[in-house]
């Protein structure tokens, strides 16, 4: 385990400090996009490709990400087949994008769940054209061990379904894929509040990813920066090391060599 001292963790050849990675929808302006970013103090941002008009000439969320300071990490959101997915990937590469990128493949419109057999199958070929494969995924371990072994350095299964703010619905299901997966395992997708990605960071969970949360906050910024201080929060306790539950209680103080 990492200690405290050093508690930097690593992607690829990209090293980072912060845990908390953001997205960049749902604001209300560039201006907005740009302080809560900031506040969160991420070294990641995501960013759908298939999302931005990068024909208009108009200022897109792109301006709002300082790619001096962050990894800009464009991601295949709205995409429903493994062939969209893989040439999206390959689009971000060819506008000098870096060669890490968010796979997400969807497989059901209402729910917005990823399809886990396409995504595998994307996975696979995108590693093979070296890219850097950071896959959405369920919170299936079988899943899971099927990515990391077509080559990703890391799995992103889902806390509840995207944008629903459930928080964490499965947190023993996830806590068997921290344990089984031996790679970062970052927490997708349905982080509504601070206490969400505290305990996806208590459970051990390498870094927790949200956006709506943020975005949707009545005060954006401020959430940002309550994100952040709850993954800072969770992560310090998960390397603490909680208690032990009990059944019944158990005095604080000792009972030998009370006074009479």
């Amino acid at each position: 385990m990492t200690s405290h001292a050093d508690d930097s963790w690593t992607l690829g050849a990209r090293r980072f400090t912060s845990r908390i990675i953001v997205g960049t929808g749902k604001y209300a302006s560039l201006d907005e996009t740009r302080a809560a970013i900031a506040a969160s103090g991420a070294e990641m941002v995501t960013v759908a490709l298939r999302r931005v008009d990068l024909a208009s000439g108009a200022p897109t969320v792109l301006d709002a990400i300082d790619r001096s300071r962050v990894l800009l990490l464009p991601n295949t959101a709205g995409c429903y087949t493994a062939d969209e997915a893989i040439r999206t990937c390959h689009l971000a590469r060819e506008l000098g994008m870096d060669e890490m990128i968010k796979l997400e493949v969807i497989g059901d419109p209402k729910t917005l769940f990823p399809d886990n057999a396409a995504t595998v199958e994307a996975a696979r070929v995108l590693v093979k054209d070296g890219f850097t494969v950071l896959p959405y995924c369920g919170d299936d371990l079988i899943t899971c061990k099927r990515l990391i072994d077509v080559g990703c350095p890391a799995v992103m299964p889902l806390a509840a379904p995207i944008g629903s703010g459930l928080g964490i619905r499965n947190p023993h299901v996830l806590k068997i894929i921290i344990d089984e997966i031996h790679a970062p395992v970052i927490v997708d997708a349905g982080v509504g509040t601070a206490s969400d990605a505290a305990v996806a960071m208590e459970l051990g969970a390498t870094a927790v990813l949200m956006n709506t949360g943020i975005a949707q906050a009545k005060k954006p910024v401020l959430m940002a920066e309550a994100m952040r201080l709850a993954v800072e929060a969770g992560r310090k306790s998960f390397l603490a090391g909680r208690m032990p539950m009990r059944a019944y209680a158990n005095a604080s103080s000792p009972l030998v060599g009370l006074i009479e």
